[in-house]
């Protein structure tokens, strides 16, 4: 007497189970679309640069310590190093934000 009710009971939780899990399914799926990336500075590069401009092209924040700012700058040379099939014109412009950012500006700007 008692197995057909625990049986009948089990059915009726597998039911409710499955249609939480399709109402589920329907939610995820016409949730809105996110972006999967967050959003990059638009635009290129100005006459010359700023310390905006050189945080920016680090990733980091303009009142970052110096300590931060070298490992920083050795973080996006090794990803856009000449030797290694980076830019030339990447480069000296990583290389200028770093001499931005410490304090070590020409005021001659990019090589290029």
């Amino acid at each position: 007497m008692v197995a057909p009710l625990l049986a009948g009971l089990a059915v009726a939780a597998a039911a409710y189970a499955g249609k939480y899990g399709v109402q589920a399914w329907q939610a995820f799926k016409t949730r809105p679309p996110r972006p999967r990336m967050r959003k990059f500075y638009d635009g290129g590069f100005q006459p010359t640069m700023n310390r905006r401009e050189a945080a920016l092209i680090l990733g980091i924040r303009e009142s970052t310590p110096s300590e931060k700012v070298k490992e920083a700058h050795r973080r996006v040379m090794v990803a856009n190093h000449p030797d290694a099939g980076g830019s030339h014109y990447l480069a000296s412009k990583i290389n200028e934000a770093k001499d931005v950012m410490l304090g070590k500006t020409k005021g001659g700007g990019s090589a290029f």
